[in-house]
């Protein structure tokens, strides 16, 4: 039986941060990070039933084609998604009222949408981007155990070695999208490549305002790196988190993100909603 203080609950019988109860989501989740795109989604479903929110957590869970689908959203950052995914996988496997995991565990898909920079000529402002594989420079999954099965450490370890990677910072790790997801996702005009998941909006991402970053190569390097012919397409910040937690939990989980500016050229889609709302359509008529 868990601890108090390690599966906390509210007094309505609600996990804590996601104020939700095992009978609010469904088995589809599509992760938005902006809690006013939750809104905007939920105007592509019918027959809302639930419709919460709790700090940066808003949730609506309805229908789209006879398919019950949760729209939630996560925040910025792989802290967020920590939060997020561990509260989602404890309201299907987890017995709140005792604290004590199901015998026959439930596999939730995930599919996350969100906004990018793009690394490469090749990746330019308005197109989708397939995470084939996310690369965590974040270092959450280092506190957790047993992770080293689902890591792709070839590329983590070609990447630690091309940028000279600093002993200062947590060593990289990289996690492959769910096969059956991306199956299920690709050919249909979505490019396909690497994505780094940053634990900052600026530095982390190579930006300089009045503070300097610690190698202000770090993008053309990026753009530059390859791996058995894969290279890396684009910034963001919470894939890792998704696809590593997903992964020990035994979820599916794929993100796709719309690239709203490429900071190689420097172009930036200003009013990025319209295709934001075409590009969640897609999503709902193929999960």
């Amino acid at each position: 039986m868990q601890k108090k203080t390690e599966l906390i609950t509210n007094k309505d019988g609600s996990i804590f941060h996601l104020n939700l109860l095992p009978g609010d989501i469904s088995n589809k989740i599509i992760i938005v990070g902006d809690p006013g795109r939750v809104d905007m989604l939920a105007s592509l479903m019918q027959d809302i039933r639930v419709k919460k929110e709790n700090r940066e957590f808003h949730t609506v869970t309805g229908s789209f084609d006879n398919s019950e689908i949760t729209v939630i959203s996560s925040g910025i950052g792989t802290d967020n998604i920590d939060i997020l995914v561990n509260e989602l996988d404890a309201l299907v496997n987890i017995d709140l009222n005792t604290g004590i995991s199901k015998e026959d565990p439930v596999s939730l898909t995930f599919v996350r949408l969100g906004t990018s920079g793009g690394l490469r000529t090749d990746v330019p402002a308005g197109s989708c981007v397939l995470t084939e594989t996310a690369i965590g420079f974040d270092g959450l999954l280092h506190f957790y155990g047993g992770y080293d099965w689902i890591l792709d450490t070839g590329l983590a370890d070609s990447l630690v070695e091309y940028l000279e990677w600093p002993d200062t910072l947590s060593y990289p790790y990289a996690v492959n999208a769910n096969k059956e997801l991306m199956e299920l996702f690709q050919n249909k005009d979505f490019k396909k490549g690497i994505t780094i998941s940053a634990p900052g909006f600026y530095a982390p991402q190579g930006r300089r305002l009045r503070l300097e970053t610690f190698d202000n190569e770090i993008n053309n390097k990026l753009a530059e790196f390859s791996y058995r012919g894969r290279t890396i397409s684009n910034y963001e910040m919470e894939s890792s988190a998704i696809y590593g937690l997903s992964a020990l939990l035994g979820h599916k989980a794929l993100t796709i993100c719309l690239v709203i500016g490429n900071r190689v050229t420097g172009e930036f889609v200003q009013d990025y909603k319209p295709l934001m709302s075409d590009l969640a359509l897609k999503v709902f008529q193929l999960i």
